[in-house]
This record gives C-alpha cells, structure tokens and sequence, in this order.
C-alpha cells in the first residue's frame, strides 16, 4: 500500500482548482483549471475520493477520440455536495454521496427502460464528454438521479468502487452472461473489472470460475476472492488449457474483461456450445469474429455500457459487508500525484496495483 503524501496544495484562487486534464493522447497533466458552478438540475462535488479506471488508461492511449484537450478525468468518485442548483431535491449540502459514472436523467425513453448508459442528455459523459471526477470538485447533471447518498461512516474508497466496476463486471458481465448454478465460467483478465465480475459471480452459485491471466500475483489475487481454478497463459495456450479442464467441452460463460483482440479470441475459443460471450471490455481495435466456427454452435454474444441500475442493490450488499470492494484497493494517492498514480496503475503488473485511489 503506497503511503500518502503531503496534503493537496491548495488551488490558486477561490475560483480555480486542481484537476487531472487530458492534453492529447499519452499527454496528461495536473492542472489549475476554474471550479465549476451548479445550474438547474445539477450539483457541484467536492471530491474526497476518486479512482483510475481502465477506460481512462483507454482514452490516455487514444482509443476513446471523443475525448478532447482540455477534458478533465475521471468517472468514479465519492464526496460532498458543495452546492445545488435549482430544482434539486434529493440531495442537500453536506451530504456525502456516491457519484455514479453513468449521468441519467431518468424521464428519456432509454431511461424508462433502464437503459441508462443511452439517457438522450446522459449516459457515459463524466470524464468523456463533460469535466470529469479526478478534480477538487466537478459538476454532476441530473443531481437527483445520478447520485446516491451515503452514510457519514460509509468506508469511501470502498464505496467508490461501486461507481463503475462493480455495477460493469455485474451487468456486462455476470447478468449478460446469464451465469446460473452450476455453470463454468471462464473470466479472461484478473484485473479490478474481472475481479469484480469474479466477486458478483458468485452470487449465482457457478460450480467453477477459472481466472485467465499471464499475472501471477493478479491470479493468486483471484483465488483468494473465490477462484476456483487458475490459467496463467495468453491467447492459444489459454484455450488449449481451458478446454483441457473442461475435457473438452468449453465453458458455460466466457467474459471478457480486457478490451483487446487477443482476449476476445480466447473467449471464442473456450466457450462450449450453447453458452455465452460476454463482452465488457473497452475496445480501440477491431476484433476477428470467427462465425465459421461459431456458427452452428448455438452461442450467445453480448456487449453492454453499464447502465448503473444494480448499483442500488451492490450498495446494500457492500454496507452491509456481503461484498467487500475494498479488498480491490491497493495504492492510495493524493490527486496532486495523480501522474505518479498513472504510472503505477499503468504498471500493474510492476506494480502489483489492482485500483488506485485518488484523495483529495
């Protein structure tokens, strides 16, 4: 665990602050930037806690080009609203909330449907396409729909892994998988999404997860969280190892947890027939969709953007200590350090980092 350093220096004016902003791809900075106000509908954040997530190691390498110079980072975060605009009635100042990192205005038609990820004045937006969380303070739209509130004891870090990869490896990989009892399921990629999706597996009783990484610590980390089987091995040796264990008949539920061809491949690869593909991944490149072998084999091939709309009930399960998303936390940093931060969850294997936190 990485030790903090000296407190957040200050912001130069009462009207700026310090913030984490993309520049252009493998170009980040901490800057001083202006502090954000609330209009209708919106509060303004001051953050307490923040996360690197993958996606933002995606967009540092350019695979996200709707983000552009000048965007602050960051989708993840816990804190206390600092101000509320006109109209907002859930949340007051002082409150200690959880910031989700899909925005939802909750009257759209995707909205109705649950489909949050797609809000017509929404869906993944923080840290895209509007000022992000890794700052002093960020303006969240759609206040009352887009923010939980929080017990004053409530563990932050924890509750900060339940703004995204908790709520993604459930959704996009867990439901979308339809895992049920009794079922095989291979996760390819034992980073913090797949350790997430490996946690919420469990839920439903599967009779084997396997873990499929070429990090040995990131797998020892996977059999203390419920693992039942391990892989260290990549693309066709992965396969050739799965389907040993499976004595051939692949498994139930293969997701991906990656984001990159070689991983989807393996998912092609192990799953039986019958069973199901779940994409969570973050893509930059295209990837080979091998129908000439799949398609007699009655699969199933889902991808989702996380909607958000099991963070209800995730929360009640971590509160109540029958999930435990801290254990997902291995460095802690100062914003201030936030390139230090980069580096290390960009290192992880190095670095043995699962998700880094960031502390205002």
């Amino acid at each position: 665990m990485t030790a903090l350093a000296a407190p957040l220096l200050p912001s130069l004016g009462t009207g700026t602050m310090r913030a984490t902003v993309f520049h252009a791809p493998g170009d980040i900075r901490v800057d001083e930037v202006p502090r954000p106000h609330a209009g209708p509908g919106e509060a303004v954040i001051r953050i307490t806690t923040t996360t690197i997530c993958g996606t933002d190691l995606h967009i540092l390498k350019g695979d996200v080009p709707t983000v552009t110079d000048g965007r602050i980072l960051g989708h993840e975060g816990v804190g206390i609203v600092e101000e509320i605009g006109p109209g907002v009635t859930r949340v007051k100042k002082g409150d200690k909330v959880l910031i989700s990192c899909i925005t939802s205005c909750g009257t759209c038609p995707f909205c109705k449907k649950g489909m949050y990820s797609h809000c017509e004045d929404g869906g993944w937006i923080l840290g895209h396409l509007i000022d992000g969380t890794q700052a002093e303070y960020v303006r969240i739209p759609h206040a009352d729909t887009s923010l939980y509130a929080l017990p004053a004891s409530a563990d932050e870090a924890a509750m900060a892994m339940l703004s995204d990869i908790f709520p993604t490896g459930f959704e996009c990989g867990v439901l979308n998988g339809q895992v049920k009892p009794g079922d095989t399921v291979a996760i390819v990629g034992a980073g913090p999404i797949g350790l997430a999706a490996l946690l919420t597996a469990q839920f439903y009783s599967p009779s084997e997860i396997v873990m499929i990484d070429p990090d040995e610590n990131r797998l020892k980390v996977a059999q203390s969280l419920g693992a039942t089987r391990t892989v260290k091995a990549v693309g066709e040796e992965a396969v050739r190892a799965v389907m040993a264990l499976t004595h051939g008949a692949g498994v139930d539920v293969a997701i991906e947890a990656v984001g990159v061809p070689a991983t989807f491949d393996v998912c092609q690869g192990i799953v039986g027939p019958g069973g199901r593909i779940a994409n969570i991944g973050v893509h930059g490149k295209s990837v080979e969709l091998h129908l000439e072998k799949l398609w007699s084999h009655n699969i199933t091939l889902t991808t989702r953007l996380v909607d958000t709309v099991t963070t209800p009930m995730l929360l009640k399960l971590a509160l109540s200590g029958r999930l435990q998303p801290l254990k997902l936390v291995t460095h802690r940093f100062h914003l201030e350090e936030a390139m230090k931060a980069y580096d290390t969850f960009g290192s992880a294997a190095r670095e043995r980092a699962l998700k880094v936190v960031l502390e205002g």
